[in-house]
Formats: structure tokens, C-alpha cells, sequence
């Protein structure tokens, strides 16, 4: 008589199966664990979970496989509070260019809730925060994106603040803005670009109100 297969037992468990508990707490062991599936599985589940959301920030930073960042930044995405909100623009002070522009990329696509935060960041004594917000602005479909802009070629100080911000508003400005693109005009005389760019983008305005 052949023997009879019996049923794998979890010690033939392929590496990286979801075998781990799925509640909170078996969630948060398994986003530590050594295989990479583990914490991929982990951090996809943990979306549903917004307590785990500083965890998740955590893990966030310190995550070597590309892989999991994504569904780490997926989850974060999904879950949207103050806490994911807050941990994906401490990603913008990192040295890690890679984790910092795809954290403005999950930014772009959360304008209601970034919204609340954007008048700090545009404030941020590091000019090139401000230059990350202002990419932010690029994709944030909010209504108060050209007042953001007016304000920081306004009252910014730096050329190149001031220069990602005037690229931007000959894309989206409109009459309101010609007053303060001419004051930038004078503020920064001897920029050539600066001249260039708002030239354009008073052009550009002038031309959609034709």
C-alpha cells in the first residue's frame, strides 16, 4: 500500500508565507521580521489599522527593500491622518534622496490633507523644504495653490525658492498674480532667470485672458 501525503506542517511553510497572526499585534512582529515578504504582507494589512500608523513611519525609515517602502508608502496613503501626514513630510529633511521624493509624491495626491501643513512648510528655514513644498504644490490640486505661490514670491528671500515657485505659477497663475510678479521682477534685478520666468509667466496669463 503507497503512503498516504499528509498535510504540509507549518515548519514546510514557504519563507515569507503569511503564517504570522493578522492582529495588530501579530501585524506589527511580522513588519520587524527578517524575510522582506513578511514585512510586505504586514505593512499592507497594517492599512487597515490607522494606530499602527507611527509604527509604520518607523519602519518607513529604516526599510532597506524598495519594495516594502512602496506598500509601507501605499498603506500610509490609504490611512491619511495627522500621524502619516506628519511622517511623510519628516521624510523631506532626510538625506535619502530616494525615500524623499516618494514622499512628496504620495504629498501630491493627499491635497486635502496637506493642505494644513503647506503654510509651515513654506515658512521652513530650510529653503530647500520650501523648494520640496513648492514641488508638492506642482501636483496639489487645491484651490489655494496660487495664493501659496503669490505669497512666496511675495516674502521668500531665496532666488531659488523664488524661481521653482515663478515655474510654477506661469502654469496655473492668473490676473491676481501679475502684481506680485512684477514686485519680483524688481526684487531680484539681476537675475536673469528670474526676469525670464516671470516674463513668461506674465505673458502666459495675459494670453489666457485674451
Amino acid at each position: 500500500m503507497g503512503l498516504k501525503k499528509g498535510k504540509p506542517t507549518p515548519e514546510t511553510d514557504i519563507p515569507g508565507e503569511r503564517h504570522q497572526a493578522r492582529d495588530l499585534d501579530g501585524l506589527l512582529q511580522a513588519l520587524h521580521a527578517d524575510e522582506p515578504m513578511a514585512r510586505r504582507w504586514a505593512a499592507r494589512d497594517l492599512a487597515a489599522h490607522p494606530e499602527a500608523t507611527a509604527d509604520l513611519v518607523k519602519q518607513l525609515r529604516r526599510e532597506p527593500e524598495n519594495s516594502v517602502r512602496q506598500v509601507i508608502l501605499s498603506s500610509l496613503t490609504n490611512i491619511g491622518n495627522e500621524a502619516a501626514i506628519q511622517g511623510l513630510i519628516d521624510c523631506l529633511y532626510l538625506e535619502d534622496a530616494m525615500l524623499r521624493n516618494a514622499a512628496i509624491d504620495v504629498l501630491k495626491e493627499l491635497p486635502d490633507q496637506v493642505a494644513p501643513f503647506m503654510g509651515r512648510l513654506l515658512q521652513d528655514p530650510d529653503p530647500d523644504v520650501r523648494i520640496f513644498a513648492v514641488d508638492v504644490l506642482e501636483s496639489l490640486r487645491h484651490p489655494r495653490v496660487e495664493e501659496w505661490l503669490i505669497e512666496v514670491i511675495s516674502q521668500d528671500a531665496h532666488v531659488n525658492v523664488c524661481a521653482t515657485a515663478v515655474d510654477l505659477l506661469g502654469e496655473v497663475g492668473s490676473d491676481q498674480a501679475k502684481t506680485a510678479l512684477l514686485s519680483l521682477k524688481q526684487r531680484f534685478a539681476d537675475e536673469p532667470y528670474i526676469q525670464f520666468a516671470a516674463d513668461l509667466a506674465l505673458k502666459r496669463i495675459e494670453a489666457d485672458g485674451a
